[in-house]
């Protein structure tokens, strides 16, 4: 007898299990590999060619934040009324959407409004895609799964530095087209992948658990703190290496590349190492190594330390997520839709430290024009969220 969960064998080149992977993995690359960061090589030339100003250039990605935010803010509440599945084609078909939509400069309002709208799809893409695979999959593959799917953002950085720029060379217009073009395509091969939703029961023991809701909320501090370690070599690093240490913008140019490759690697390598040590080792391991990364960035400047610290940090841009996801599941075992809204919170959370920390430490460096003190500031946010997870770790031994 085949499973309940078993797509039809005419749509089964894959197994069921790795189409639904596939079908995340397509999801997280349209939400957000393509639709946060091919914007950026963009920028430089939208403003030469005098689509938008200089400071519009910056209230357009403040769009695709706001939107982002609003987007983790709805998920939760609009899959539960429309369908986890439905919900997903339907930011997809967004996405795609405002790609096009923006190859029309018809007016900065209008470029606004459709970057706004691609934040919104791409948080609820990247809030419901996991969850929606996830509890389809064996229990002991649920890390690498997860860090399958996320590999899609590190994909999106690694064709921000590479495919944008080539496709930028025929022009804007075919730049937006295409990018739309590729994300159709993707759309088109996650359509039938999704695995079908059945109910979730919750157990009885998960409905009547009074766990402390502290301990999430320690796990949300936690995965904030994260995304401000982040934001220096997100925003600052080839700047940081072309003019701050002179080195010129190529080797800049190398050390973004170096954070993409990094990126593609690092979500499997996270769930691979979460699948055999547990999530909560694993990201205990993972904020040590952020923060002793971080830590000597700030401290050295050899380009190999740089090149390193590029990598690494780059690995877990992405890399974090699915361990934060696997934290939520094990702490809400039994009940999807506990996990579901929980994860929700912690994209808002990790939206909102992550736009506070580009502006605080954009004053910062105008403020001091150091960048040391950037990276030295991520690495005690990183080593901070340590302490705070150690802390869960002792409490529950004194229980």
């Amino acid at each position: 007898m085949s499973s309940p969960n078993a797509l039809p064998s005419g749509r089964q080149g894959l197994s069921s299990s790795g189409r639904a992977i596939l079908s995340g993995l397509c999801a997280s690359l349209i939400g957000i590999g393509l639709a946060r960061f091919a914007y950026t090589p963009l920028v430089p030339v939208l403003i030469q060619q005098g689509w938008i100003s200089p400071t519009e250039a910056g209230y357009l990605g403040a769009a695709n934040f706001t939107g982002y935010l609003i987007g983790a803010i709805l998920a939760s509440p609009a899959a539960e009324r429309l369908g986890a599945i439905a919900l997903l084609r339907a930011m997809m078909l967004l996405a795609v959407v405002a790609f096009f939509a923006c190859a029309t400069p018809l007016s900065f309002p209008c470029l606004f409004l459709w970057r706004l709208a691609a934040g919104i799809a791409g948080a609820m893409l990247m809030v419901l895609a996991a969850p929606a695979v996830l509890p389809h999959l064996p229990e002991h593959r649920r890390g690498l799964g997860g860090g399958a799917i996320f590999t899609g953002v590190g994909l999106g950085i690694a064709l921000s530095g590479t495919l944008v720029p080539l496709m930028l060379e025929a022009g804007l217009v075919a730049t937006w087209c295409g990018l739309g073009a590729l994300s159709l395509i993707l759309t088109g091969i996650a359509w039938f992948g999704w695995p079908h939703q059945q109910p979730h029961p919750v157990s009885p023991a998960a409905a009547d658990s009074r766990r402390p809701n502290w301990i999430v909320v320690a796990i949300l501090i936690v995965y904030g703190l994260d995304a401000v370690g982040l934001v220096p070599h997100m925003i600052f690093l080839v700047d940081f290496v072309a003019r701050g240490l002179g080195r010129g913008l190529h080797e800049g140019a190398l050390d973004w590349v170096l954070l993409g490759l990094g990126a593609v690697i690092g979500p499997i390598a996270a769930g691979a190492i979460a699948d055999r040590i547990g999530f909560s080792r694993a990201m205990r391991f993972g904020l040590l190594v952020q923060g002793m990364t971080v830590a000597l960035t700030a401290a050295l400047s050899h380009p190999i330390m740089i090149a390193l610290s590029s990598f690494v940090m780059g690995a877990f841009i992405p890399g974090i997520v699915p361990l934060v996801l696997g934290r939520l599941r094990e702490t809400y075992a039994g009940d999807p839709r506990r996990q579901q809204r929980a994860w929700a919170r912690a994209t808002i959370s990790f939206a909102l430290m992550q736009a506070a920390a580009g502006y605080g430490f954009s004053w910062l460096y105008a403020a001091s024009m150091n960048y040391r003190l950037l990276f030295a500031g991520a690495a005690a946010a990183l080593l901070f969220a340590l302490v705070i997870d150690l802390s869960l770790v002792r409490d529950r031994a004194m229980r």
